[in-house]
């Protein structure tokens, strides 16, 4: 598990660090730095896997769209780009250097000086499949197919986008969970323990009652998500909504992560009326809490709010297993990031000035309204 990040000259960071949980949470204004800690963290998986002499910025596994060296260069570093990870052993962490080609900075990659090693699932060498999950803010919609991956269905992942959601619930979700730990919290008791009935259990509770199907076309490169009322009519996906399928990948990743690897969402709470968002929260904090690191960028109180519900209400997850990291902007543009802590019953320990407060702000304003009239 990594348990502290460095990032030095990337970006908006001159010199940052960042404790790092089983649940980490980045929350704060836009274009503060959230992404570039997740932008940080795909760079050295890519780095890991290829590792090539250089590390293209555009494209690539995780879809990046960096630009130039130039462009990912903090302006105030004069030295090279530099990722410290720091896993369960904080003696011997791995370091990722990334040089600016200095003939060429507008060059569309960074030269490789080092890249790390470290006992971290998420980072090995060779991590396996389902160690190491991204799922971008940009996840796909409803579709009435999707298109398969060309992988074995012990290599399936769901994909950046969600993409291979699909494929996956085609090909593990009449199969027992990996993971026997990692089943509902109200599951029955003699229940089957197959995946796709742990995540329509997860989806009721974060959507809407709902039982899921998949059908295979053209042999099976592409594949249907099929949805229904339990003891209803299956419908395609078009005919459910955004908030199904743009939840389904988060909670399908979640459940077939492997022990010991890392999540990355963006805006989980997504297309999600606020009771689910909440949902979404508890789920995150509670597999957080069953073996997987979990990384989540969020603009949603909501999303918090489930946290701290999972850690003071539900006991899935210690207060002292999960951090937040606010990011605020400097004067000079540079950027500045406040930890906050979690209390045992679930309460934060500070409330700094627009820390999730629009709210109150809100509220207050038409207070003000009322009483002038």
């Amino acid at each position: 598990m990594i348990r502290r990040v460095d990032i030095k000259g990337f970006k908006r960071f001159t010199d940052s660090t960042f404790d790092f949980k089983p649940l980490v949470v980045l929350a704060g204004l836009n274009g503060t730095g959230k992404t570039s800690v997740i932008q940080a963290l795909l760079l050295c998986r890519v780095a890991t896997v290829t590792q090539p002499n250089t590390l293209p910025l555009n494209g690539g596994p995780f879809g990046l769209d960096l630009g130039t060296a130039d462009d990912i260069h903090n302006r105030n570093s004069a030295g090279d780009i530099i990722f410290t990870l720091f896993g369960d052993h904080p003696s011997s962490p791995g370091i990722w250097r990334f040089v600016v080609p200095s003939d060429a900075p507008e060059a569309l990659y960074v030269e490789i000086a080092e890249y790390g090693e470290i006992a971290s699932v998420a980072f090995d060498l060779d991590p396996g499949p389902r160690a190491f999950t991204y799922l971008s803010a940009e996840r796909l919609g409803p579709r009435s197919v999707l298109r398969a991956s060309p992988v074995s269905g012990d290599e399936l992942e769901v994909g950046m986008h969600g993409e291979y959601s699909a494929q996956v619930l085609a090909v593990l979700g009449d199969r027992p969970m990996d993971c026997a730990e990692r089943l509902h919290p109200n599951r029955e008791a003699g229940a089957v323990a197959f995946l796709k009935y742990e995540l329509e259990a997860w989806l009721a509770e974060i959507v809407r009652p709902i039982r899921i199907d998949t059908v295979s076309h053209a042999d099976g490169l592409f594949t249907a998500l099929r949805f229904g009322s339990p003891g209803g009519e299956l419908v395609s996906a078009p005919n459910m909504g955004f908030g199904v399928s743009y939840a389904l990948p988060v909670v399908l990743a979640g459940l077939i992560a492997r022990s010991g690897g890392m999540l990355l969402v963006e805006n989980p709470e997504a297309h999600l009326h606020p009771a689910g968002q909440s949902r979404m929260g508890v789920f995150l904090a509670w597999l957080a809490g069953h073996g997987v690191q979990v990384v989540v960028e969020t603009h949603s109180d909501h999303v918090l709010n489930g946290i701290r519900r999972a850690i003071g209400e539900h006991g899935f997850l210690s207060h002292g297993e999960a951090i937040i990291h606010f990011f605020e902007s400097e004067a000079d543009d540079s950027c500045m990031t406040t930890p906050l802590r979690f209390t045992p019953s679930g309460g934060v320990s500070d409330w700094p000035p627009g820390f999730f407060d629009q709210y109150q702000i809100d509220v207050a304003a038409l207070g003000r309204i009322r009483r002038r009239r």
